[in-house]
Order: C-alpha cells, then sequence, then structure tokens
C-alpha cells in the first residue's frame, strides 16, 4: 500500500522535473552573461539609433536655409501657388512631431527621400557611394593593424631605445599633419612630379568597371576575372590608402604602444618572465593579449571613422564615395541627402561600436564570467 502511494506520487515528481530541467536549461542559457551582455549592448544599438533619426531631424530642421528654396530654386519659390503644392506634398504644413514620424515611417521602409541635386532616391546614391568608401577603409585599417600594433609592440619593447623614439617621432608627424595638405603633397609628388601614380577617380578614363557585385571595384574585377581592370583599380587605390594609413598608424602606434606599456608593467607578466618563458610566448601569450581589448577601442573608432567618409582625402583624389558625396550635398544645401548621410554615419559609429563590444565579449573573461 505505502508502497504504490509512493510510486504514484514518484512518477508526477519525475514528469514535472523533465519540463523543468528543460526550461531551466533554457533560462540558464538567457542568463549567460555573455548573451545577456550582448542583449544590453543591443538594446542600447537599437535605442542610440533612434536617437540619429530625432538628432539628425531636429538639426536638418534648424538649417538657416529653406527647404522650399533648396528644393525648388529662387524662381520657383517665388511662385505662391508652387510653393503651396510643394508645402502640402512634402507635410511641411504639419507639426514637426507628425513630420517627424513620418519620417520616421519612410525610414522603416527604406525611403530617405529624393535628392534635389541628382534626383535619384538618397538610399540609391548612397548605396552607389558607400562601397567605393567601404573599399578604401577596409584596406587603410588592414595596412594600419598589421604596421601599428607591429610598431607599437616594438616601440614598448624597446622603450627610449633609438628604435622607439624614431617610431614615435614617425607616428607624431603622422598625426599631426594636416590629412587634406597631405593628400595634396602626395598627389602632386607621385603623380605631377615623379608620374609613379595614376591620375585621380577609381579606375583610369578608358577603363569600363566590372560587373557590379559589392560595388568595390577591387572586389568585383577579382570575382569577374578582369585582371586588367584589378591591377588599373589597385593602382588607383594606393595615393588615397597611402594618405589615410599615415595617418591611421601613426594614432594606432602611440594607442597600441601605451597599452602594451602598461601591460608588461602588470605583475603576470614578470612572473611569466621568471619562470623563464620564452620572450615571443610572453609577448603574444600575455602582453598581446592583455592589450588586445583597450586596442579594440581605437581600432574600432579608426574603422568607424573611415566608414563614415574621409571628405577632403576623397575630394582630392575624386575618389567618389561617401565623404566626396557628403561634401557635394551640403555645397548645394541638398537636405535630403545631407539626412541620409547623418543617418548612414552615425548608423556607421553604432554598429561598428556595438561590434566590438561584442568582441569585448569573447576577448574580456571578465564578461564571460559576468
Amino acid at each position: 500500500m505505502s508502497h504504490s502511494s509512493s510510486s504514484q506520487h514518484a512518477e508526477p515528481a519525475v514528469a514535472d522535473a523533465l519540463p523543468g530541467s528543460a526550461r531551466s536549461t533554457r533560462t540558464s542559457w538567457f542568463a549567460r552573461p555573455v548573451v545577456r551582455y550582448i542583449g544590453i549592448r543591443g538594446l542600447v544599438s537599437a535605442v542610440l539609433l533612434l536617437g540619429v533619426t530625432i538628432v539628425t531631424f531636429i538639426l536638418t530642421n534648424l538649417v538657416p536655409v529653406s527647404p522650399i528654396t533648396a528644393a525648388l530654386g529662387e524662381q520657383a519659390a517665388s511662385d505662391p501657388a508652387t510653393v503651396a503644392k510643394f508645402v502640402h506634398d512634402a507635410g511641411l504644413d504639419k507639426p514637426a512631431i507628425v513630420q517627424y514620424f513620418v519620417y520616421l515611417g519612410k525610414l522603416l521602409h527604406g525611403d530617405l527621400g529624393t535628392s534635389i541635386q541628382t534626383r535619384n532616391p538618397v538610399t540609391q546614391d548612397l548605396g552607389q557611394a558607400f562601397p567605393a568608401t567601404a573599399e578604401l577603409a577596409l584596406c587603410v585599417i588592414l595596412i594600419s593593424i598589421i604596421l601599428g600594433l607591429g610598431l607599437g609592440l616594438i616601440a614598448a619593447v624597446r622603450k627610449d631605445r633609438f628604435s622607439d623614439q624614431l617610431i614615435r617621432m614617425v607616428s607624431l608627424i603622422g598625426i599631426s599633419v594636416p590629412t587634406f595638405w597631405l593628400a595634396a603633397a602626395i598627389y602632386f609628388l607621385f603623380f605631377f612630379v615623379l608620374r609613379w601614380a595614376p591620375g585621380s577617380g577609381r579606375l583610369s578614363p578608358a577603363a569600363t568597371p566590372p560587373p557590379r557585385v559589392t560595388g568595390m571595384y577591387t572586389v568585383d574585377s577579382l570575382l569577374s576575372g578582369q585582371f586588367t581592370t584589378f591591377l588599373d583599380a589597385v593602382t588607383h587605390l594606393a595615393l588615397p590608402t597611402l594618405t589615410l594609413t599615415l595617418f591611421t598608424v601613426g594614432m594606432l602606434v602611440r594607442f597600441s604602444r601605451t597599452a602594451i606599456l602598461d601591460v608588461l608593467n602588470q605583475d603576470y607578466v614578470r612572473a611569466a618572465r621568471a619562470k623563464g618563458l620564452a620572450t615571443n610566448r610572453v609577448l603574444f601569450g600575455y602582453v598581446v593579449r592583455g592589450s588586445i581589448a583597450p586596442i579594440l577601442t581605437i581600432v574600432g573608432l579608426a574603422f568607424g571613422s573611415l566608414l563614415s567618409g574621409t571628405v577632403l582625402t576623397e575630394q582630392v583624389f575624386a575618389w567618389g564615395g561617401l565623404g566626396q558625396y557628403a561634401y557635394r550635398a551640403s555645397t548645394a544645401l541638398d537636405l535630403p541627402s545631407v539626412m541620409g548621410v547623418g543617418l548612414l554615419v552615425g548608423a556607421i559609429y553604432i554598429i561598428t561600436n556595438f561590434i566590438i563590444d561584442v568582441v569585448y565579449g569573447f576577448v574580456d573573461p571578465r564578461v564571460r564570467i559576468g
């Protein structure tokens, strides 16, 4: 009697335990520090993106330029009937808060408006300009990471020696010289004087762009097997890459040197050396690994800055990227394009910082432990 009663109570207990354990497994997965960390960062990034839309909308409406005159021109803006129709069609007769929500609704459908200058959808213009900037930014950041971190490590290990002083001097020159002056000087030297590099633009005038896949000429030409076009694109990419790399490397060298010096003075590095570990193992297994987190911050900021468009450099080399598009839009008072560029630049920085935060979650053991 007692045995059957205990078994009747035991079976439901076991049955109840199974779903509970599954639920606890699911709960524990969502409660992991890294997952919780990424979720919080993702939520913060979404709020920041919403904030960017608000700031962009407010700043554009505060510009001391009439959107009617900018869109219609002075002659058409003098016609009351034309102005009234434009104001009604554009929704400018509605309260600002209503205009913002209409603007936000269009954003959710991918509508950034129509460019006054090109008469194309701003989304289409940005889609044409951004790959050029992304191609330049990727090339610059890859070279800068290799050179910047390598030279920063050498400077830190050989602190106060001749090589350290030389590297610091070169990096100081790189970050001190104005980028627009450096771009003009490099262009003048290598194109006009030495004749080593081709002219401005992404391709030679006689060259035909490769079939569009990514919008990056170097990548698309390789995908289509057009190696002559690839070489032409690389030669045009060389001078703007050199200009931006000199500045970015100088910044990364100084920052990585400081970060590595801080780690070199830590007790666990001294203990590793005292144990007789090989120098390479100490440097790459302890020092570089310990300093990578703060270095990621400056790399992310540099990459975000490059992706958001280097206006003056692109203008000097007629690169046709986001920076040059922003310059032309601002000088032509093309407000929809200016708003589109502002949104894209804000989104680039937010997404870049989010990716860096996610990498932190896997690099920094304190995040994994919680």
